[in-house]
């Protein structure tokens, strides 16, 4: 059975975001035979890990892939880093698990409460490694996704979550 290109939510060319992956490109739509079923895949290059990946068109969704977000949401994120911040009670590991969720549902508000959240315990205390290797992923992500989206360079951005984050 053959899928149809009408399903197709992305185009060629088209910026994407991969959860836990950060930004990347549609570079090819290609049909792929496996076992006795042809499926429509869409090619991503991600340029910040050097990848390609090969991902089924039916399941792109249930994987978090999306669409950058608009200029006003990128913004918003941003600026909700300066909120007030609420220290969890949760013990290291638990609250690892309950960021990693937040970076993998892959909304840019919830990898920005991520940031916040990180950079904050780093202020009260060393992070574990995996929190701190959590804080670069999510920071990557949070600026890689807010340049494209403010059409600014990653520079210009950090320097704009470095700010939100002194506040």
């Amino acid at each position: 059975m053959k899928q149809k290109e009408d399903e197709l939510q992305f185009k060629i060319g088209e910026h994407v975001v991969y959860p836990l992956q950060g930004v990347g490109v549609v570079m090819d739509i290609r049909t792929r035979q496996i076992r006795d079923r042809e499926t429509l895949n869409y090619v991503i290059y991600l340029d910040i890990s050097d990848m390609t990946v090969t991902i089924p068109v039916d399941k792109a969704c249930v994987i978090g892939i999306r669409g950058i977000v608009g200029a006003d949401e990128a913004k918003k994120a941003i600026d909700s880093i300066k909120d007030k911040y609420e220290p969890s009670t949760l013990d290291w590991k638990q609250r690892y698990l309950a960021n990693v969720e937040l970076v993998k549902e892959g909304s840019i508000g919830n990898v920005a409460k991520v940031v916040q959240a990180l950079f904050h315990r780093s202020r009260v205390k060393e992070l574990p490694v995996q929190e701190r290797k959590l804080y670069e992923n999510a920071m990557r992500l949070l600026i890689d996704e807010a340049s494209f989206a403010l059409d600014k360079t990653t520079a210009q951005i950090k320097k704009m979550v470095d700010e939100n984050l002194e506040k």
